[in-house]
Parts: C-alpha cells; sequence; structure tokens
C-alpha cells in the first residue's frame, strides 16, 4: 500500500501558529520533504520532534521528487513543507505534488499560516474579491503585464516582494497609478517586528519604520470611474506617458501601449502625439 504526501503549512514567524494537526503529522511520517533543513529543523526541535528530514528546494525538485515518489509507492508517508507558509505557493513543491498523483499517491493537505489572508484580514479593504500574484516578475514583458493587472484590476491585488526591492516597485506602482490609490504593506508579518501600513501608495515607503525583512503587499482595486474614461486631450496623454517613462521605470514603447489600452485609443496615433511633442 502506498503512503501519503502531506503538503503541510507552517508558520510564516510566530512558531506557536502551527496546527496540532500539523504537529501530529511531523511525528507520524517517516520523512519531511523541506525547502531549508535548517529553517525546518528548528520548528521541530522547539516541539521536539525527531522526524529525519530531506531537502527539496528549486534546484533539486526536479530530480529529488523521482526519488520520493517511489519511497511514496513502497509506503513511505512524507510531508511536504517550505521555509514558511503553504508549499507551491511562490514556493518549491510543484513537480514533487505532480508526480505523486501521476503515480496514483494519495496528496493531503494540511491548511495552515498564510500571510496573504493574514494581510487581508487586517487591511480593511472592503473589496470581497482579490487576486494572488506572487512575486513580480523580472522580465520587462512580463512585468509589464503584471503591472496592468495591478493596477487596472477590478479586485485587490496582492502579492510578495523582497526588501532589497520593495522601493523600486512601490515607486513603479506611483508612477503609473498616482500617489491616491490606498495601498496595505505587511512587513514581517506574525514575527517579533510586524509592521502593517495601510495608507495611500504615495505615503507608503515614508510611513514604515524599516525596509528589512519579509514583504506583503495589497493594493486596493481600480476606482470605478477608472472603467469608462474620459478621452484624455493631447497634452494629457502626452504628460501621462511622461510619468511613466520618467527615470527609466517603463519603456516609451510599453507606456505608449498601456495609455492607448486605457483609453481605447489606436498605439499609433498615440505614438504620433509623443513623438510631436519630442
Amino acid at each position: 500500500m502506498s503512503g501519503t504526501l502531506y503538503v503541510v503549512a507552517t508558520p510564516i514567524g510566530n512558531l506557536e501558529d502551527v496546527s496540532m494537526r500539523a504537529l501530529r503529522i511531523f511525528r507520524e511520517v517517516s520523512l519531511i520533504a523541506a525547502e531549508d533543513t535548517r529553517r525546518t529543523g528548528r520548528l521541530l526541535q522547539h516541539y521536539s520532534i525527531s522526524t529525519r528530514t530531506t531537502s527539496l528546494h528549486a534546484h533539486n525538485e526536479r530530480e529529488k521528487s523521482q526519488r520520493l515518489v517511489q519511497l511514496l509507492t513502497q509506503g513511505t508517508s512524507i510531508a511536504l513543507v517550505s521555509d514558511a507558509g503553504t508549499p507551491l505557493v511562490s514556493d518549491p513543491g510543484l513537480a514533487l505534488v505532480n508526480a505523486a498523483r501521476a503515480a496514483g499517491i494519495r496528496v493531503e493537505a494540511i491548511p495552515g499560516p498564510s500571510a496573504v489572508m493574514a494581510l487581508l484580514s487586517v487591511a480593511g479593504f472592503t473589496d470581497r474579491e482579490f487576486i494572488f500574484l506572487g512575486f513580480p516578475p523580472r522580465r520587462s514583458i512580463d512585468r509589464l503585464a503584471w503591472m496592468d493587472r495591478v493596477v487596472d484590476g477590478s479586485e485587490t491585488a496582492v502579492f510578495f516582494e523582497a526588501p532589497h526591492r520593495i522601493v523600486h516597485l512601490i515607486g513603479e506602482l506611483t508612477k503609473i497609478m498616482g500617489a491616491d490609490r490606498i495601498i496595505a504593506i505587511g512587513r514581517e508579518l506574525t514575527k517579533a517586528h510586524e509592521e502593517v501600513v495601510v495608507c495611500p501608495i504615495g505615503d507608503a515607503i515614508h510611513r514604515l519604520s524599516s525596509l528589512k525583512g519579509e514583504f506583503t503587499v495589497a493594493v486596493s482595486p481600480a476606482p470605478t470611474e477608472s472603467k469608462v474614461p474620459v478621452e484624455p486631450s493631447a497634452d494629457e496623454l502626452r504628460a501621462e506617458v511622461g510619468r511613466q517613462t520618467e527615470n527609466g521605470a517603463v519603456s516609451k514603447r510599453a507606456a505608449v501601449k498601456r495609455v492607448a489600452e486605457r483609453y481605447g485609443l489606436a498605439v499609433n496615433d498615440v505614438y504620433k502625439l509623443v513623438d510631436r511633442d519630442s
């Protein structure tokens, strides 16, 4: 009889947030596949759990998954964990889960702490819908599409960002959507230095006491009136393209395309207006 693969959520900071069910699973399985065995080891040590761990991270996931599936088919039950929160949510584990399912192995979720839900629960946004966008892409084309979903979305957009990139990202979004859109930034959620700031995006970075730690961000939906925009003047179009391309935050081509799509105009027409001003 095959074993079971348990996908277990772990604390995002405070170790007391782990569920009793998760602790029971950790004690019952024969092996814990962890993104970082040292970090998981601290959690296990805190609760006096001696179950063996093995690494499963982005660099060895494909190769390691096949070996773990072999163990599962032989009757070994395994718990899959990431550094914090739920595996597969911007973390490794997809290859193992898919390989286990393909082999007919039972995959069971053990839910728990979530930085996304933690931030939304205290942000106070009235919108009931949200979309989770993971980490912002690095490539310019993918990043442009990602930005459009944040800026023009009809639902709250929630995502993660690294501390060394948070200032640049907030600056990009402010140039595109203006300084008044309400944003919530959670820093070090559930940890000793937890901080949550809810304010207009133009004030956000100045309101944070530190730029260190892990960041979860929620951007409120685009204002309803922006869905049916009044056709802007030529000067307004040139000014908007200028704001987006300032300091090289967005390329001229990308800014023109975005502005044209926002107002339902032909890209070539917007190009002509911008070139006429230059």
